[in-house]
């Protein structure tokens, strides 16, 4: 990443009945889901889903995943009427989990429009600290941010994005595919993508922070 630049990584989950009927949630981004299409300071919002007993999911859930590149137009969106009010309305004031971006990588199929994501979440324990210099945590992160490199070059990977929570350190690592999510991708979660908004997509950042 080129100095000034800055990026943003946030997601809310709604996880939902286990009975409830999931089309209500593609409704609802098929008509609602080109809202942020041009939205300043906006990367890309992946608007994902998970469906009970789909991929190994436990839960239905509607999990949108956004990348911004100006943190004055998250919170925006937020809390200025940009747009959060809609989920506050329908499903009442949800966590918004947030990471600072460490790494982020167009990949080979960064012109297509991806159907899966995949997301690997997490907790970076005290024992990396642990070196004689005390810089094991540097260097922990160096190594998943070389593997992020590496993994956004498979065939498939649209972006692939790397980013922390120093509040609870928290890793989470973020893709989106082409196609289905590899059977072999290291992730926690595995998402159908119903729409992406990309307005700032070419201005996100390119490499380490």
């Amino acid at each position: 990443m080129k100095g000034g630049v800055t990026l943003f990584a946030m997601q809310y989950e709604i996880t939902l009945p286990t009975d409830y009927d999931m089309g209500i949630i593609r409704k609802r981004v098929a008509v609602g889901g080109s809202a942020l299409d041009d939205r300043a300071g906006l990367g890309l919002k992946a608007y994902l889903i998970r469906e009970r007993g789909e991929g190994g999911s436990p839960v239905n859930e509607y999990a949108p995943f956004y990348l911004w590149n100006d943190v004055g137009a998250m919170a925006g969106f937020l809390v200025g009427g940009g747009g959060f009010q809609n989920i506050v309305r329908d499903f009442g004031r949800q966590v918004v989990h947030q990471w600072f971006g460490v790494a982020c990588h167009a990949g080979p199929a960064r012109a297509a429009a991806p159907v899966a994501a995949s997301r690997r979440t997490s907790r970076i324990h005290s024992a990396v600290d642990a070196t004689p210099d005390g810089l094991g945590l540097a260097e922990f992160v160096a190594r998943e941010t070389e593997e992020l490199k590496v993994l956004a070059q498979r065939p498939g990977v649209h972006t692939a994005a790397l980013a922390i929570n120093p509040s609870q350190w928290e890793l989470v690592r973020f893709i989106l595919w082409q196609d289905a999510v590899p059977a072999d991708e290291d992730a926690t979660e595995r998402y159908e993508v119903l729409h992406v908004s990309r307005p700032e997509l070419a201005a996100l950042p390119e490499g380490r922070a």
